[in-house]
């Protein structure tokens, strides 16, 4: 049996227990990690931690609160003896709080959009940062950004306020990652194009946007991501292998960002 490439790392995932974050969570521990997860759904922390097994833990909380990160940092570090990583997943559409093209955007919808896609971000990378600092220890960050950061789609996918935030994710992390490379902190991004999550069903029940995404992500066939397509990228990312590797965007994207897409 090869090594497995997450052996002995403990992995904080903030947004762990659903859509991408609960993919990755099971990865990483396939991968050899030990993993804490938080979301936000009581429901959920029953069943995964049974399927989690020993070697993850679920935790309950807002990514948006201040404290959230810094308690999961911390159990992870309690139960599992360190903590070398972490992955932030932790965001969403704002559209249901009045994210929409910029002349319609409300100031809830942008506020709240803000909040949950960004400034959650920066509560979870400053408590794994100020972690990092303080045991004078490397360690590894990677956060979840968006092809609309950068390469936007207006007819079917116009959130302004979803855009500008995954634009500063990408932003705020390659200015991490240049203060913090001088003491072996890596802070990486991947973006991923349209995935099959419990944020994209305004998309996947909407056979036109269907068809559009079958030519604007066209390989494998031209179809939506999957949640397992990010994992191998989270992985390499988070450990050794890419231990020279910081302030890059990796697109998970089906093509998304080279292709026109078809109306």
């Amino acid at each position: 049996m090869s090594k497995q490439w997450l052996q002995n790392k403990k992995i904080v995932i903030i947004g762990g227990t659903s859509g991408l974050g609960l993919s990755a969570s099971l990865s990483f521990i396939e991968e050899g990690a030990k993993i804490v997860a938080l979301g936000r759904n009581p429901d959920q922390e029953k069943e995964l931690n049974k399927q989690f097994n020993d070697k993850g833990i679920v935790i309950i909380g807002d990514a948006r609160e201040e404290s959230s990160a810094e308690k999961a940092i911390q159990v992870c570090i309690d139960r599992f003896g360190g903590f070398d990583g972490l992955y932030h997943v932790a965001g969403g559409s704002g559209r249901k709080f009045g994210d929409a093209p910029m002349h319609e955007i409300t100031a809830d919808g942008w506020n709240q959009t803000i909040q949950l896609n960004l400034t959650s971000m920066m509560f979870s990378n400053r408590a794994a940062l100020k972690y990092f600092m303080d045991n004078k220890q490397s360690g590894a960050i990677l956060n979840m950004g968006s092809v609309l950061g950068y390469s936007p789609s207006p007819k079917y996918f116009s959130t302004h306020a979803y855009a500008a935030c995954k634009s500063a994710v990408i932003g705020l992390s390659k200015s991490l990652a240049s203060y913090y490379a001088q003491y072996d902190i890596r802070v990486n991004v991947i973006a991923p194009a349209l995935v099959e999550t419990p944020m994209s069903k305004r998309a996947t029940g909407d056979k036109d946007i269907m068809q559009f995404v079958h030519t604007k992500q066209p390989l494998d066939g031209g179809r939506i991501g999957v949640p397992e397509d990010a994992d191998g990228a989270a992985v390499f990312l988070l450990s050794d292998h890419a231990k020279f590797i910081t302030g890059q965007i990796v697109a998970v994207d089906g093509g998304w960002s080279v292709s026109e897409g078809q109306y």
